[in-house]
Formats: structure tokens, C-alpha cells, sequence
């Protein structure tokens, strides 16, 4: 069985979650600071910083925990006792 860190670690899943990351991370900077943005004043760099992490973290583990299930289903219509 393939770990969590190795599959999340995957090109597929990394090179998607980062996708997700930087359009869902645009919104919500968007959403949460445009104002601060636009008129040039302060921004906080730790929220913009984790209105990217937030995304990726959730759309990695989705993506992990989709495929281990997907593979788990297979085994067990395959008969494989073991993943």
C-alpha cells in the first residue's frame, strides 16, 4: 500500500492541488483583502499565505483519500484481501 506522503507527493496530485491552490488562494485574497489591495494600504502577508495553504491541503487530501478508496474498491473486486 502507497503511504498518505507518497501519494500526495504524486505528480498528478501535486501538479493539481497547486492549481486549485492558486485560483481558490486568488479568490478568497480577493474576497478577504481586495479592499486593502486595491487602496494600497497594509495587507496581511500570514493571511494571504494561508488563503493558499488552506486550498492545497484540503484539495491534496481529496485527492488522496479518493485514490486509496478507489484503490481499496479494486482490490476487494479483484478478491485481493491486502490493498
Amino acid at each position: 500500500m502507497t503511504s498518505f506522503f507518497q501519494l500526495a507527493l504524486s505528480r498528478n496530485i501535486l501538479k493539481n492541488s497547486v492549481k486549485i491552490a492558486v485560483v481558490v488562494g486568488l479568490l478568497l485574497n480577493l474576497i478577504n483583502q481586495g479592499g486593502n489591495i486595491w487602496a494600497g494600504t497594509n495587507i496581511s502577508w500570514p493571511h494571504i499565505f494561508m488563503n493558499f495553504l488552506v486550498p492545497y491541503c484540503v484539495a491534496t487530501y481529496s485527492a488522496v483519500k479518493n485514490d486509496r478508496t478507489d484503490n481499496c474498491e479494486k482490490n476487494k473486486k479483484e478478491g485481493n484481501r491486502y490493498e
